[in-house]
């Protein structure tokens, strides 16, 4: 039997290094047609596999890294609004009042990147939406439509180009939708990138500022639901890439330097769900997909 034969059957049997280790075996004994050409191959064949770690579940297994997750993130969990000290009141049950603290609602909120802008324009007046910019809202705001959701309320950055794509979008929402303006989510500077890029250099007095009002922007509007909170929530922020991509990252308990690791369109739509538990998912990033090719952009 020649050894290519030999070498079939006993990978029909077993695999790995057994069926390497038992063929060299073989060839040693005469078994695979002499210590000619063939010796040589399985020589070689043996010391290969013997530079590969042995296969165990656990050398294939990612090591857990980083830090528990922190159900406490947003300082809200209600077993500790309190700081361990219980209320001691004549009559009054601390199981109902516990109760009550806990939030019932999951809060859906719903990150959209404003649309293309005019890169030319010398000030933030004059840097508002482009032909194709307006047609991407458009399209934003009919994709938000079409999900058929309740939305509550819709917050923009203070910025021409996020408060015209807010405005737009809003055309398409059914019901009245309370617009509302917020300088906090104006783009910026969140934290220096790791790793770091050579196109983009914002002044340490840039992070130090930007950084400290998108975090501010953070803690308004990235946390559970209020326990006076009965039903679920959908909520539109329209802002900027650099302040979604924070958001995310801070949310998910990522290190935050890892934001510009990321990339959004135009006009895209990044949902987050926060449950009462304090447990937080990305149901969607940076999606797009409701646009034609020929509509995307990420300027």
């Amino acid at each position: 039997m020649s050894y290519r034969k030999t070498l079939k059957l006993l990978c029909g049997v077993a695999g790995g290094s057994f069926v390497l280790v038992a063929a060299a075996a073989a060839d040693s004994r005469g078994y695979l047609g002499g210590r000619g050409e063939a010796a040589g191959r399985w020589s070689r064949f043996t010391v290969l596999q013997a530079a590969q770690p042995a296969w165990t579940p656990a050398s294939h297994t990612p090591a857990p890294s980083g830090h528990a997750w922190d159900f406490n993130w947003d300082k809200r969990d209600p077993s500790l609004l309190t700081n361990g000290k219980k209320k001691e009141s004549a009559g009054e049950d601390p199981s109902t009042e516990q109760d009550n603290s806990k939030p019932k609602a999951t809060r859906n909120i719903l990150l959209i990147r404003h649309s293309q802008y005019n890169l030319s324009g010398s000030s933030d007046k004059e840097r508002i939406l482009t032909p194709l910019g307006r047609e991407q809202a458009e399209l934003t705001g009919k994709r938000l439509a079409a999900l058929g959701l309740k939305y509550d309320v819709l917050i923009h950055s203070s910025m021409a180009r996020a408060t015209e794509t807010a405005h737009i979008i809003s055309k398409h929402l059914s019901g009245r939708v309370e617009l509302v303006s917020c300088d906090l989510l104006r783009e910026g500077a969140p934290i220096e990138p790791v790793p770091p890029v050579t196109h983009w250099k914002p002044d340490a007095v840039q992070y130090h500022e930007d950084g400290a009002r998108i975090e501010a922007a953070f803690r308004r509007y990235i946390h559970r639901a209020d326990p006076k909170q009965k039903e679920d929530s959908y909520e539109i922020i329209v802002c900027h890439a650099n302040v979604i991509r924070y958001f995310v990252c801070r949310a998910l308990q990522f290190p935050p330097e890892g934001w510009l690791r990321m990339g959004l369109n135009n006009g895209s739509i990044t949902w987050l769900t926060i449950r009462p538990s304090g447990r937080v998912a990305l149901r969607t990033m940076g999606d797009a997909g409701f646009m034609p090719p020929d509509k995307l952009t990420r300027t």
